[in-house]
């Protein structure tokens, strides 16, 4: 299979405190042919906060790194990140305005058409690779593991705007986790909000919803909660202590990247797939499923 080639702009959690998204996301591509070319001096694109303060200015954040892709001379820009995609999204749509076009080719200094593509990474895996050669590529399937698989909030929406998967009940993840020999039962939390932004400013919020969803994962006896989305990631797995101090409960649910899912299932071992990195251990998991390798190896 031919490479596809794609630019590539991981945003600052993939730099941070997702590395080990940036890892796994990485690594699955490359072992899926997808050739990702980051985006050279590539800048914050504003991400969710930006918005709330200068709609224009948080068009231009975004606006610099579709320029700077254009110039690549390829079709699709890819981002792992859902925040990093809404706004990416949300300032090529401004761009096909000519009044904001221009008023964002002034404030970035750079030529800009906002004609590229934006997709996430999810979506290039589940779409342009597809579930049959993803299956083919399968070395090690997960078989007799259970997947919360949860999308967040803005992965699929707005609709006019993801222009991805249903905006209610997504479905992409859930066969791309079947793909890979694991079981991804009906999840009816998939698509609530954890909280978001709110971890520092209104700590609440985030322990209400992200308690939510982690007992709703327990409640299919989920070993484990999947996302595509660094923030989703940071409440449910960084802040599942105070959440589980919040909510009176001693849950220990480990929350993997869709990356180190696929990951696994390709060969790559977890050590390589950043799983040693998370808050909460995935001990119990991967014993569990290193026992079911066993037992179908015999």
């Amino acid at each position: 299979m031919k490479a596809k080639r794609y630019a590539y702009y991981p945003g600052c959690s993939q730099h941070g405190t997702a590395a080990e998204y940036e890892v796994s996301a990485r690594a699955v591509a490359d072992k899926l042919g997808i050739t990702l070319v980051e985006v050279e001096d590539w800048s914050c694109c504003g991400s969710t906060p930006a918005h709330t303060v200068d709609h224009v200015l948080y068009g231009a954040l975004a606006a610099r790194n579709l320029a700077l892709a254009e110039q690549m001379k390829l079709d699709t820009m890819v981002t792992p990140c859902p925040s990093c995609l809404i706004a990416l999204k949300s300032a090529r749509v401004m761009a096909q305005d000519k009044e904001h076009l221009q008023e964002l080719r002034e404030l970035i200094d750079l030529p800009l058409k906002g004609t590229i593509e934006v997709k996430s990474l999810l979506q290039v895996i589940f779409e342009d690779i597809g579930l049959e050669a993803l299956t083919a590529k399968v070395k090690q399937p997960l078989t007799g593991l259970t997947f919360a698989p949860y999308y967040g909030c803005i992965l699929t929406r707005p609709p006019q705007l993801a222009q991805f998967d249903d905006a209610e009940n997504p479905v992409s993840m859930d066969k791309i986790i079947a793909a890979v020999g694991a079981n991804a039962p009906d999840f009816p939390f998939k698509t609530e909000c954890c909280g978001a932004a709110f971890g520092l400013a209104k700590r609440q919020i985030v322990q209400t919803l992200s308690a939510k969803v982690l007992a709703a994962a327990e409640a299919i006896a989920a070993d484990a909660i999947v996302v595509a989305c660094p923030l989703c990631h940071q409440n449910l797995d960084l802040r599942q202590e105070q959440v589980n101090a919040f909510r009176g409960a001693r849950s220990r649910m480990p929350v993997w990247y869709i990356t180190q899912v696929v990951g696994l299932a390709l060969g790559f071992s977890p050590h390589e797939m950043g799983l040693d990195k998370h808050a909460v251990a995935s001990d119990a998991i991967l014993a569990k499923w290193e026992t079911h390798l066993k037992e179908h190896a015999q």
